[in-house]
């Protein structure tokens, strides 16, 4: 019933997926971690880049492969999102990966339009939910957490909500604040994981991934340092308080048109 959920917060290497992996690659070899869920910022290969050209890669190839070495390495789910190039299309993609090589997708739905992105960037239309040892999962990417009508969890139907990110520092309160609101409006666990450092468009970074419980609380607070962090998130603890809470029971009922 209880789910190991392991993140990375880190610096990226700009526009060098190579590096990237490898750096990532060291880091989880060192660290070991035993756990069922690896979870990496949005775009890990090359930072939060609007120059997609020549440096996008084509979909399901290099890194899809590195991440399936990684997952069966590791005996966990890694996730995480890389740009990618689909035809004549680029998508900012994320990555479900399991073990025995299998993965799923999603393709960011809100694109970061004061960055251009929605001029880069083809946006996806369908949400992602992904089983994990008896959880439903939800993943998301980035400024999808501003929306809460695209992470609303209608009857429960996920118990953990994902956020992978390159979100500024500028911005940090409201990507604190947020993962707290999706996590009590949702009646469930929330992790945002981001990225810290400064990009090739220097911007910096201050971290701040976060494990929210239900409540709304900070179960970890990673504030600016690199790290890896493993923490164990409670199944029977989310069912007591949704029962003992059940305010899901009294959601508003409405139809979503992407």
């Amino acid at each position: 019933m209880n789910l190991r959920v392991t993140i990375v917060q880190t610096e990226l290497h700009w526009h060098d997926a190579e590096a990237n992996r490898r750096m990532f690659s060291e880091k989880l070899a060192a660290a070991a971690p035993q756990t069922d869920l690896i979870v990496l910022p949005e775009m890990f290969t090359t930072g939060f880049s609007m120059t997609p050209e020549g440096i996008a890669e084509e979909a399901d190839t290099t890194t899809l492969d590195w991440m399936q070495q990684e997952a069966q390495r590791h005996q966990a789910v890694l996730t995480g999102s890389v740009m990618v190039q689909q035809a004549d299309r680029f998508l900012n993609r994320l990555y479900w990966v399991r073990p025995d090589g299998s993965y799923a997708t999603y393709d960011k739905k809100h694109l970061f339009r004061m960055a251009k992105e929605h001029h880069t960037y083809t946006p996806g239309n369908e949400r992602l939910l992904v089983e994990l040892k008896g959880w439903n999962v939800c993943p998301l990417v980035c400024y999808d957490l501003r929306f809460p009508v695209w992470s609303r969890n209608t009857d429960n139907a996920y118990d953990l909500l994902l956020y992978v990110a390159n979100w500024p520092k500028v911005r940090s309160q409201p990507w604190r604040t947020l993962l707290q609101a999706r996590a009590i409006e949702n009646l469930a666990y929330v992790v945002g994981v981001n990225r810290v450092g400064t990009d090739g468009n220097n911007h910096p970074y201050s971290g701040d991934s976060a494990f929210i419980h239900p409540k709304g609380y900070h179960l970890l607070d990673t504030a600016e340092a690199e790290g890896i962090h493993t923490l164990t998130l409670s199944k029977q603890e989310l069912e007591d308080f949704r029962e003992a809470f059940p305010a899901h029971l009294d959601a508003d009922r409405f139809s979503l048109q992407v």
